[in-house]
């Protein structure tokens, strides 16, 4: 695998992020390596991007103020709990980036949006993207 672009390294971190949340005691690194491999089985031989590394220790680091800052802008009866993994480790990784990154808003936004067309549906794609534009104030 060459060099990744800041697209597939913030894939990798998402893919990465969900893994984590539905083992949370699994190893940061071995996970991203996995992730990286492709396949669970299989060891990444190469270097992990700092860079990806970085985002991905980021958001595990700061998760219970991105989690504040979500439950902040739910509905009234939702919880964390609740919301789909999915949903819930894009809306990380976006405030995340947004927030502790000298990423823009807009643009976190605009890729979670594009992650979430590959890896959930419609209804989802409009839930993150309300919560987001609230939470990082672009409405």
């Amino acid at each position: 695998m060459s060099e990744l672009n800041r697209h597939q390294i913030r894939q990798a971190a998402f893919q990465s992020l969900f893994g984590l949340a539905l083992n949370p005691t699994a190893d940061v690194e071995t996970t991203i390596s996995q992730v990286l491999a492709g396949d669970p089985e299989v060891e990444w031989t190469q270097e992990i991007p700092a860079d990806l590394t970085a985002v991905v220790d980021g958001v595990v680091a700061h998760q219970d103020e991105l989690d504040l800052t979500i439950s902040d802008y739910l509905s009234a009866g939702w919880t964390l709990e609740r919301l789909n993994t999915t949903d819930l480790v894009l809306m990380r990784l976006a405030i995340y980036e947004a927030k502790f990154t000298e990423v823009p808003a807009k643009i976190a936004v605009n890729e979670a949006l594009q992650l979430a067309h590959d890896f959930t549906d419609d209804k989802s794609r409009k839930f993150i993207n309300g919560i987001l534009n609230k939470a990082l104030t672009l409405d």
